[in-house]
């Protein structure tokens, strides 16, 4: 009985010192780097991606996230997705739209849209004009939301912003999660530029080989949260579509000279917790290649 008894406290604290653990971790901002090479590029761009936010603050309206990417001084930022919380017939935005506020008086903002932002156009009869309000927000603040557009950013650099179909969202065991072709990603947005280096906002790192294929040279994702936990070596525990152990759940990514950085997110929502996975605001660095 007593070892019973003592194994149950051991748990009981060990239970409660993850628990405060997670708790700072969600408010804990971590600003880290990826550096992409390319002979496409005449000169060096630096961009902020942020993604996965959920509502989540870090400091009063998120101004430890505004002073971080202010010293950073991006040439612009890149948004991919699911700032807001979408859950059973309500929207949460006003966090995120307070930050786009202050970020696009300062920044342009190149803005990809996530399953959150998209389940308002797809359950229209829950959510009313929600979306329609969301994005003539983003409009009047002169945000650039691709919504399967393309966009030109300088002379050199083109960046696609692809709408996911709920197919793709589906749970790994679920018969309806769809496979994805380059045809897909051309149909929706035509094809990649030859000209420019090409960027593409895709929320799901699921497809980075459809991805790569249609042309992107740079593919940013998120949508996985970095995988909730991580552990050393074995990397992210589960994504919210219930893959276990997925090397896309975070990090940069690289086949056939095309690349995928997946952020870890900002934020939480169903499963709030991180453990040994803060949030991350990813530094994306574009360099010319000199040969």
């Amino acid at each position: 009985m007593l070892d019973y008894r003592i194994a149950a406290v051991c748990g009981a604290a060990l239970g409660a010192a993850l628990a405060a653990r997670s708790k700072y971790e969600r408010k804990s901002l971590s600003v880290e780097e990826t550096e992409v090479f390319s002979d496409r590029l005449t000169r060096d761009w630096i961009f902020v991606f942020l993604s996965d936010l959920h509502e989540n603050e870090f400091g009063p309206e998120n101004e430890q996230l505004i002073a971080a990417i202010d010293r950073i001084k991006p040439d612009g930022i890149l948004i991919g997705g699911d700032l807001i919380v979408t859950k059973k017939g309500q929207a949460r935005t006003r966090v995120s739209e307070t930050l786009l506020a202050a970020l696009a008086s300062r920044y342009p903002i190149y803005c990809g849209n996530g399953n959150h932002e998209s389940r308002m156009r797809w359950r229209k009869e829950e959510y009313k004009d929600g979306y329609e309000q969301y994005r003539a927000y983003l409009k009047k603040l002169g945000i650039c939301l691709l919504e399967d557009q393309s966009v030109l950013v300088g002379d050199e650099i083109r960046v696609s912003g692809l709408e996911l179909d709920p197919c793709f969202y589906k749970k790994a065991y679920s018969k309806k999660l769809a496979l994805m072709d380059q045809a897909y990603i051309e149909k929706k947005l035509g094809p990649a530029s030859r000209d420019h280096f090409q960027i593409l906002l895709a929320h799901s790192p699921l497809f980075f080989e459809a991805y790569r294929k249609w042309g992107a040279d740079l593919t940013l994702s998120g949508h996985f949260h970095g995988g909730t936990i991580r552990l050393p070596v074995l990397g992210g525990v589960m994504t919210p579509q219930y893959q276990f152990f997925l090397p896309e759940c975070a990090g940069t990514h690289e086949k056939g000279g095309k690349y995928m950085a997946v952020s870890r997110g900002l934020g939480t929502h169903s499963i709030n917790i991180r453990l040994n996975n803060r949030p991350q605001l990813l530094v994306v660095r574009l360099k010319r290649k000199i040969t």
